[in-house]
């Protein structure tokens, strides 16, 4: 099945242009705003071979996308591991207990909404203490830590308030590819763009980064409930 690429042009206050394959397959360029129609399609044709790759890319992702069926036996993620959801008359939320998943009986989407409750409550306990390690070890302080619904990237970080945000499906992945995405975004507050200097400082706080970025190219969007 052939998939047209989504692309999205995204103006802003930056020097040279950028191609990003977002979380939801999606590709994003990002130009400097005064930036003509013109130029953008000049840019778009002159990556037409990247353009190619990340769709390759992203229909494998919609092959390797998990839909989950709302019963009884039905395994879950949660830190990398798999749990197994069970319906139970006096649960009034999701639960983690054990190598189980307790859930009042509902829809699909009811269910939906109590693991996205569940994930994020988790999120806002995990990831603040984990971020403020990494920050100190940086020599960085950060203001707010949010863990939300982001529409196509796993994490995002704002120089205005000293911000880190995190999908709160992260919470399914393993706590090592958790780890990465706060380096992540830590090292964007001293490098925008991904260049070998933001790489390298990248390695030094997450020696194994390569393994993480692998993990959550192959299993990225089985992170689904």
């Amino acid at each position: 099945m052939t998939f047209e690429p989504k692309i999205t042009v995204k103006r802003s206050k930056r020097k040279t242009a950028s191609i990003y394959l977002e979380r939801d397959g999606s590709i994003s360029l990002l130009v400097p705003e005064n930036t003509t129609e013109e130029s953008v399609n000049d840019i778009l044709k002159a990556n037409e071979y990247k353009i190619h790759k990340y769709q390759t890319r992203r229909e494998l992702l919609n092959e390797k996308a998990t839909r989950r069926e709302a019963v009884n036996g039905q395994s879950f993620l949660y830190l990398g591991r798999n749990y197994y959801l069970q319906y139970h008359g006096e649960a009034k939320e999701v639960e983690c207990k054990g190598r189980y998943f307790y859930a009042p009986d509902g829809s699909r989407e009811t269910l939906h909404g109590l693991f996205k409750e569940f994930y994020r409550k988790r999120g806002n306990k995990f990831i603040p203490p984990r971020v403020h390690q990494y920050a100190s070890m940086m020599g960085l302080t950060i203001d707010e830590i949010a863990v939300l619904e982001l529409k196509s990237r796993w994490a995002s970080c704002s120089d205005k308030k000293r911000k880190v945000n995190f999908h709160w499906k992260v919470m399914m992945a393993p706590a090592s590819v958790i780890d990465y995405l706060i380096v992540h975004e830590l090292c964007h507050f001293n490098h925008k763009r991904h260049n070998a200097e933001f790489w390298n400082e990248v390695d030094k706080y997450c020696p194994e980064y390569q393994k993480q970025v692998a993990w959550l190219k192959v299993y990225g969007a089985a992170l689904e409930v």
